[in-house]
């Protein structure tokens, strides 16, 4: 509960309208540490005490309702045998007369699509309305434990302490990247030193907010052929459990469980089937990480680690009747991961709490094996980049990224078959990273795009549930639709789009409209646990940020038909496209794709 998101308020609101309305006190509701002594003080009265609310609540309770559901493998056949027959069952009730009304009312409807709305009616904000400077966040670096970096950021978190670590994964062999996503999914599930994983879930749920690990693949701000490679670990707890919690992060880094055979068994078919659940709900960036992947070097590993090619890698593990090579795999990768001169940290926490963090801290480091520290990095070409300075005081912050100077782009188009009645469409297009003045145009003219022509082409027109255009910070610009019943035909829209963009056919108001859309997202709330995370992952600094403000704001038209010909136009950048969807003949005799199969 004292966990703040950047909606913290509005879920506080939500939390107590319910007793509110009830004519209950929400200020006694707010009043959360009077509420926790409450409860304990019931516990100690009577030990049975959550026994009883369960048996009241739950076991004794008759107002229930008990709802069962079978699987049919045939469900979706079924479902389209029934839509089939339903639309032909209409189709024939219909008079000549209904047809030719039905058909008049979709041309109305066409040519109303097709109209510009009035939108002067509406209140709006100026460009003028916007806060030219962003606010300043206090950081500062200092060296623990020898040489690690950590970076400390004073924020009102509440009472709660957060804390993120990045290692390196520069010296890990390329044939182990695949299994980094699944290394960092149960590494605190599978138990540590002399927990079993029953016990270290409860030492998790008993001392913190929850332990994660995640691989990231972070771009470079100046060039589009280089990025860093790590596993972000993260954490949060109430200042009280913070030994605790860093005392459980020591024993899963320095003796992993990683031979519990029958629990990661089922961890990895939870896994395979969540991945697997989840390609409906995000079919447009599946589809998005693979038209970029062969287009820089990032790219390539984004689909190692999240793409399709992760969600059929974890297929076939979960099918696997021995997984002991897998875990041997694991193993390996925790060997490679763990070295100190390859490590950052990052703390979020009161200014009164940073002292007692530090000591806490330092103990934490002290603690890591230091058996790997003569790795070499196994990547050919690794170069050394400074973040900037967090301030004054602080110590530099060494960043080791991969680079590959003879790396060429290549133009891919695939096609996932899946079993879906829609289509997920992608384009992506090489263009400029972050810190290039072209990349602020580019972001403008995504939004204009999105909201001037894709909307009303592929949502409207098309039918698809969405569409639109975005620009990622490595700079790969990229075209989308979702949940789309057309598929070759989006990819002519995304040409008429280019078109359009090359053409101008825009106006001032269509602009700032676009830059008021863009600053909403630039400007969104950061919670006090987020902040300083750009710079701890990116090396971002507020100059460099308030640079690229400055450059958003003196976008002109001159500027966006310029970047839409030299970057977007066919022939000028590399492209990749990629389709997630169901069988498609006109593809499927197009050599230029590559069809694959789930």
């Amino acid at each position: 509960m004292k966990h703040q998101s950047v909606s913290f308020g509005l879920t506080l609101t939500s939390y107590i309208a319910s007793c509110w309305n009830h004519d209950g006190d929400p200020i006694e509701l707010l009043k959360l540490g009077s509420q926790v002594a409450q409860f304990r003080k019931c516990l100690e009265e009577n030990p049975r005490f959550l026994q009883e609310k369960v048996k009241q609540y739950f076991k004794n309770n008759q107002h229930k309702l008990t709802l069962s559901m079978k699987p049919d493998d045939k469900y979706s056949e079924k479902q389209a045998q029934m839509e089939t027959e339903k639309l032909q069952q209409k189709v024939t009730s219909l008079s000549p007369e209904d047809k030719q009304q039905i058909y008049e009312k979709g041309l109305e409807l066409q040519a109303q699509q097709s109209r510009p709305p009035d939108v002067s009616c509406l209140p709006a904000l100026r460009v003028s309305d916007i806060e030219p400077h962003i606010p300043v966040t206090e950081l500062e670096v200092v060296q623990a434990a020898g040489d690690t970096p950590v970076q400390y950021c004073a924020q009102p978190t509440n009472g709660v302490v957060y804390f993120r670590a990045f290692c390196s994964l520069n010296a890990l062999p390329v044939e182990l990247r695949p299994y980094v996503p699944l290394f960092c999914s149960v590494l605190t599930k599978l138990g540590c030193g002399s927990l079993d994983y029953r016990e270290l879930a409860q030492q998790v749920e008993l001392k913190t907010g929850g332990l994660a690990a995640a691989p990231q693949v972070l771009p470079d701000d100046s060039h589009l052929n280089t990025y860093e490679q790590g596993v972000l670990f993260s954490s949060f707890c109430l200042d009280r459990n913070l030994a605790d919690m860093m005392h459980l992060w020591s024993e899963i880094l320095n003796n992993p469980r990683l031979e519990e055979e029958e629990h990661f068994r089922v961890l990895v078919r939870m896994a395979a089937q969540e991945l697997s659940n989840g390609v409906p709900d995000s079919g447009h960036l599946y589809a998005s990480i693979r038209a970029g992947s062969t287009l820089a070097p990032a790219g390539d590993l984004q689909e190692t680690f999240g793409g399709m090619d992760q969600v059929l890698l974890m297929k076939r593990i979960a099918e696997m009747t021995d997984l002991q090579p897998v875990l041997g795999k694991l193993l390996r990768i925790w060997k490679h991961l763990l070295s100190c001169d390859s490590l950052r940290c990052s703390v979020n926490a009161t200014a009164q709490q940073m002292s007692q963090v530090a000591g806490v801290l330092e103990a934490f480091l002290r603690s890591l094996s230091q058996s790997e520290k003569q790795q070499r990095p196994v990547c050919p070409h690794v170069v050394e980049k400074p973040a900037p300075k967090a301030s004054s005081r602080s110590c530099p912050v060494i960043r080791r990224l991969v680079t590959d100077p003879t790396f060429e782009p290549c133009q891919m188009k695939t096609h996932f078959l899946l079993p879906f009645p829609v289509n997920y469409v992608a384009e992506c297009i090489r263009t400029a990273p972050y810190a290039a003045r072209d990349h602020a145009s580019l972001k403008i003219l995504a939004r204009l795009m999105t909201a001037k022509f894709l909307h009303t082409e592929i949502r409207e027109k098309g039918g698809a549930y969405g569409g639109g255009a975005r620009l990622s910070y490595g700079g790969m610009f990229t075209l989308y639709s979702y949940r789309d019943p057309r598929s070759t035909e989006t990819l002519q829209s995304f040409i008429k789009a280019i078109d359009w963009a090359k053409a101008g056919r825009f106006t001032q108001q269509d602009i700032d409209e676009a830059k008021l859309s863009v600053f909403s997202a630039v400007d969104a709330p950061v919670a006090p646990s987020d902040k300083g995370l750009d710079h701890f992952l990116y090396g971002l600094s507020d100059e460099m940020k308030q640079i690229h403000r400055e450059q958003l704001f003196a976008v002109g038209h001159e500027d966006l038909v310029n970047v839409s010909n030299r970057y977007l136009d066919t022939g000028r950048s590399a492209h990749g496209v990629a389709l997630l969807g169901p069988d498609n003949a006109s593809i499927a005799k197009d050599p230029s794709w590559v069809i694959r199969q789930r």
